[in-house]
């Protein structure tokens, strides 16, 4: 029941729309340029999943050269978000999301797949935990204005 497809360019309002459930502090036209700048970048990705041909959810990922926390090598594929709706949680949709971004990770030539989340954010951390991440650190960030 559930298909997994690369979005593409006409796909942009549809994973908009998911994108604003998951970053609703979001500018809708804001995000909506970032979501279009990731479907067709050279570097970057969004996956759709179809449940009977409605979209329910979507994950973004991109390919990145900076220093990637816990990883030993570069480029590395990262989950930059994944957001499924709720009523069609608990189905495996959110897995079958990371495995593509997984399988797409390896054909874009990367040996690590990385993603980050929130410290308080409990249900994310369990999520990544589920589906076979492992914990590289925790910190905290802080900062201070000066003027």
């Amino acid at each position: 029941m559930v298909e997994v497809q690369k979005a593409h360019r006409q796909d942009v309002d549809v994973v908009t729309q998911l994108a604003l459930q998951l970053w609703s502090h979001h500018n809708q036209e804001d995000l909506k340029q970032e979501m279009e700048e990731y479907i067709v970048g050279e570097n970057s990705a969004v996956f759709l999943a179809m449940y009977d041909k409605k979209p329910v959810g979507f994950a973004q990922w991109q390919k990145r050269v900076d220093y990637v926390e816990g990883t030993q090598t570069s480029p590395v594929g990262y989950l930059e978000g994944i957001f499924v709706l709720p009523e069609y949680r608990r189905k495996r949709i959110a897995q079958k999301l990371v495995s593509t971004c997984e399988a797409w990770t390896l054909q874009q030539g990367c040996c690590e797949f990385a993603s980050d989340c929130p410290i308080t954010n409990e249900q994310s951390f369990q999520f990544h935990m589920s589906c076979g991440f492992q914990e590289a650190n925790r910190i905290i960030c802080f900062y201070k204005k000066l003027k």
